[in-house]
């Protein structure tokens, strides 16, 4: 896991000990208009999150992540493409080396500055492990970072946390937070079939993709490339870059609310 993006065991080699890394279907993926069906069927989203259910802030190597408490359906997304209601557990970052790439998700060729991952699971399997053997087991919805002059103070909040957890394996608490702030004001997506974007890729996401990205300022990018990847006593080795390529779409239909 932890060299997950670092060659020479790179994005392109995690099947030889993934093999679910060659499935079909696998994330993230480039998404172009003219392939996606418009589906009228497709009902509005919507997330009730506790801001009380926030717990920690976590620099484990490979991305910046904050946890949520899902004992319970305490913060929850339902509707869209979703049966039932989803528990939100962990919310986390891809970012880029530079701003012109580091989201997963690659629309119309273009690449954001970095992709936000807000995960949930479907607790009618039990648990979040019992949920990752399902095809209907968790679904993530995904908001595009793209930098701007005019940045949206959504994200200040996480970016403030960065200093605390500046080396590998560094936590801090980070309580009385609602994630729903991340959101854009357009609740448009596109939808699909999917994984994990790291090992071992399990193919059980439904993707919920929002159209709009929110605005960071370029000081809030380079504060994300401030964290390093080793841990307090090794040398800085910056966190970036840590996001995977576009996999083969092999024949899935990306819908579209809008």
């Amino acid at each position: 896991h932890l060299l997950a993006f670092s060659p020479p065991a790179g994005p392109e080699r995690w099947h030889e000990n993934y093999p679910m890394a060659k499935g079909d279907k696998q994330s993230p993926i480039e998404i172009n208009s003219k392939d996606v069906r418009h589906d009228s069927s497709l009902a509005p989203w919507h997330a009730s999150y506790d801001p009380g259910a926030a717990k920690t802030i976590l620099n484990n190597g490979r991305t910046c992540r904050v946890v949520f408490d899902d004992t319970f359906d305490r913060s929850v997304l339902r509707g869209g493409p979703l049966a039932g209601a989803y528990r939100l557990r962990q919310l986390h970052l891809h970012w880029g080396s530079s701003d012109d790439h580091g989201s997963e998700h690659v629309i119309d060729g273009v690449k954001y500055a970095a992709e936000l991952h807000m995960v949930h699971w479907n607790p009618k399997h039990g648990n979040f492990a019992g949920a990752l053997k399902q095809p209907d087991g968790v679904a993530v919805v995904g908001i595009f970072l793209k930098v701007g002059k005019t940045p949206k103070p959504e994200m200040k909040r996480i970016l403030e946390e960065i200093d605390n957890i500046k080396t590998k394996g560094k936590e801090a608490p980070f309580q009385h937070f609602d994630p729903s702030i991340l959101f854009p004001k357009s609740r448009d997506y596109w939808t699909y079939h999917g994984s994990f974007t790291t090992p071992p890729c399990e193919e059980c996401i439904t993707w919920i993709l929002l159209r709009e990205p929110i605005e960071v300022s370029p000081d809030q990018m380079a504060k994300l490339r401030s964290l390093s990847k080793n841990g307090e006593n090794e040398p800085v080795n910056p966190l970036v870059d840590n996001w995977r390529p576009p996999q083969p779409v092999k024949g899935r239909i990306v819908r579209a609310s809008f």
